[in-house]
């Protein structure tokens, strides 16, 4: 939970750099490359989170204190977002990183808004969690704080390996993991995807299912969803024959599963508990 300070002053950033980072173009992906790795910086260094928070130090040592760390090697964008963070009030240490964190995935949706594809990076990034919603020991090393973050990095390229992804998928889905901010892999997933959501002015829901939904069961499902959550639906289509018949349907943290192989993996645990 934020601090009221901190939440004003996220709020006042994000919407002071909305139109630069709009303005950017194919540069905010470099931008929000840059901020993201800030986010781990400034995680992994109390010390600077300290310096740049310290509501009795002037504004100007705090600014002074970015360009040491970034002048020359940092796009200039990703410097006077950082300048102007560090020159605002914050309720606690972590929460510059938060805004940080926010801008970044503002800036790479900016990205994919110019390139008219943030439906399907916000597809891609359901597909990820539909496919490993089911894994628990693969989500435990994916969400694992004491596991080395390069490690936890190395096993998602290799499940996400020949999937042929959005570059930006990829980026955020290694966030996700690399950078894991007392956050649970999947956690991080749905906040991303309900922010990509967003920004297409949608709620994305998921619909698993072992062949091709119809356009009927698609708007009838969309029909459903809008009534239920007063919001426009996009609907996610996933084709996995693995579940043999039936549908999933993924909102958020929220998962209804009327699959044949759910209902299948029901009735083993019943056999065995009554064996």
């Amino acid at each position: 939970m934020r601090g009221e300070a901190s939440l004003v002053s996220d709020q006042e950033a994000r919407t002071k750099f909305a139109p630069l980072l709009e303005g950017l173009g194919a540069g905010a992906f470099d931008v929000a490359e840059e901020l993201f790795g800030f986010v781990n910086l400034l995680d992994a260094d109390p010390r600077l989170e300290r310096a740049l928070t310290d509501p009795s130090r002037p504004a100007q040592d705090k600014v002074r204190v970015v360009d040491e760390l970034l002048k020359g090697r940092a796009q200039d964008a990703t410097v006077e977002i950082l300048r102007d963070l560090s020159g605002r009030r914050w309720s606690k240490l972590a929460h510059i990183a938060n805004a940080a964190e926010d801008l970044a995935v503002d800036a790479v949706a900016c990205y994919t808004a110019v390139k008219g594809e943030t439906a399907q990076v916000a597809g891609e990034l359901a597909q990820i969690h539909s496919a490993l919603i089911d894994l628990p020991i693969v989500l435990f090393r994916l969400s694992d704080e004491y596991s080395d973050s390069k490690a936890r990095v190395a096993l998602l390229d290799e499940l996400l390996a020949g999937k042929n992804l959005h570059q930006v998928t990829i980026q955020l889905s290694e966030h996700a993991t690399r950078d894991l901010r007392g956050r649970r892999f999947l956690e991080t997933l749905n906040w991303l995807i309900d922010r990509f959501s967003s920004h297409m002015k949608e709620t994305m829901v998921t619909v698993v299912t072992a062949v091709p939904l119809s356009q009927e069961q698609s708007d009838k499902v969309a029909e459903v969803y809008a009534r239920k959550l007063g919001r426009n639906i996009h609907i996610n289509a996933v084709v996995d024959p693995a579940v043999l018949g039936g549908m999933r349907v993924e909102y958020g943290s929220e998962v209804t599963d009327h699959t044949v192989a759910a209902q299948l993996k029901g009735l083993k645990r019943q056999m065995a508990v009554a064996g």
